[in-house]
């Protein structure tokens, strides 16, 4: 497997080996012993699985306290996938990174604790997968408005199909501190 080390302590973007031929392909999506070798850790506890069309923007979504690593990819069509530091105290607090998650490109993102999350679905349809470290919490998820000047995230299309609670998620600014994670976390 190919490992990209970002500039985002513990976010890595990994391109797992598949074996392609007249029939598909086949190639694993997480084997324990080899993702620890480049430092995933994380015991994963729960699996999600999301189905959207073009043009819905979920995120951006954290849990804290209860923060979860994920392990995101999409097993159909293609995504514009966005990871934030949301750690206070950290040098690349509020910062953004992007990445495309597709069927065809096999990518994975490892999104740590104290990164919130999100995606916009660039195909006609999207299936994305997740594997969690801590199980679903909601009375602390929390998230952080997908269009947040401060962070800029240069999203694919101006007006996204967003669930209610996303389209009046605060600003990150506007979150209080003992909202957020906090370096160490």
């Amino acid at each position: 497997m190919k490992v990209t080390i970002t500039e985002f302590p513990g976010v890595l973007i990994i391109e797992p080996r598949t074996v392609e031929d007249a029939r598909g392909y086949f190639g694993e999506t997480f084997r324990a012993d080899r993702y620890a070798t480049v430092g995933v850790h994380d015991e994963f506890v729960q699996d999600n699985i999301s189905v959207s069309r073009r043009g819905v923007l979920r995120g951006l979504h954290f849990q804290y306290p209860h923060g979860q690593t994920k392990l995101v990819y999409a097993l159909r069509g293609e995504v514009f996938d966005v990871i934030v530091d949301v750690r206070v105290g950290s040098a690349t607090f509020g910062r953004a990174m992007t990445t495309s998650l597709s069927e065809d490109n096999h990518r994975q993102i490892v999104v740590p604790r104290g990164f919130a999350h999100g995606f916009a679905v660039l195909s006609d349809e999207a299936v994305v997968a997740y594997k969690c470290s801590d199980y679903y919490s909601p009375q602390t998820e929390r998230s952080v408005r997908w269009n947040d000047p401060d962070i800029a995230v240069a999203w694919p299309f101006p007006d996204p199909v967003l669930s209610s609670k996303d389209a009046v998620a605060p600003l990150l600014r506007d979150i209080p501190h003992e909202q957020l994670p906090h370096i160490p976390i």
